[in-house]
């Protein structure tokens, strides 16, 4: 059962197409590039597979169900883009809070805590947090609850190459210590390549190209087509 497929796919908002004849799929145990200029698509689809919107054209199931579904979504876990919490709070006050949205066992605050590397800054305010340690918060929260798939988007924006190497070694360690398949939303290809299993790109909301990452480094016309240059 794939975690989730979008098979062409459309969606319009009013009479402008934001996605045209979009093929997306996640088998368990994969972690997925999706790759795309800003205005690309790309938050559409992550909107699509979260069930806030419904596609014009086409079919999204995610992990054997209807997107939107309670039943779905609490197996899922999401960083959203821009990642904010209360300054005053403290990594372990934060994630007890949503722990308790999510109906997550508070066992796991301090457990997830310490894995993402924050096991000394737990009782510190997050206003003395780094970008790095805010985005290892923010996939904390998203881990909450043993989720079976992870969407992480543009989680290494503004992130030094020192952090964003941290970060991915630290993605593909909680996907195998979690069985998590995971999705990973990024503008620059370079940032996660790496660490993803298969590439998918979309350029102004239509597929470009989906392959492995060699495949799609070997391709010249991809990568003219997607800096602009073709």
């Amino acid at each position: 059962m794939s975690c989730f497929r979008l098979e062409n796919v459309s969606y319009r908002y009013d009479k402008s197409p934001v996605l045209t004849g979009i093929d997306l799929t996640l088998e368990p145990g994969e972690i997925l590039g999706l790759f795309g200029h800003n205005g690309a698509g790309k938050t559409t689809c992550i909107k699509l597979i979260l069930g806030l919107m419904n596609p014009n054209q086409g079919s999204v199931s995610v992990l054997g169900g209807h997107a939107g579904d309670p039943q779905v979504t609490q197996h899922i876990g999401y960083l959203p883009e821009n990642v904010m919490f209360y300054p005053q709070l403290t990594g372990r006050e934060i994630l007890s809070h949503f722990a308790r949205l999510k109906g997550a066992p508070l066992r796991q605050v301090p457990e997830l805590l310490k894995q993402v590397g924050l096991g000394d800054a737990m009782d510190a305010r997050t206003k003395t947090y780094s970008k790095g340690m805010r985005q290892r918060l923010g996939l904390a929260q998203a881990l909450l609850g043993k989720p079976k798939l992870l969407m992480l988007d543009e989680p290494a924006a503004g992130l030094n190459p020192a952090e964003t190497k941290d970060l991915n070694r630290l993605i593909v360690s909680l996907k195998e210590d979690y069985n998590v398949s995971v999705v990973l939303i990024e503008h620059d290809m370079s940032l996660v390549m790496d660490i993803s299993d298969r590439i998918n790109v979309i350029n102004q909301g239509r597929p470009l190209a989906s392959g492995t990452p060699e495949e799609i480094r070997q391709n010249d016309d991809v990568i003219k087509a997607y800096l602009g240059e073709a």
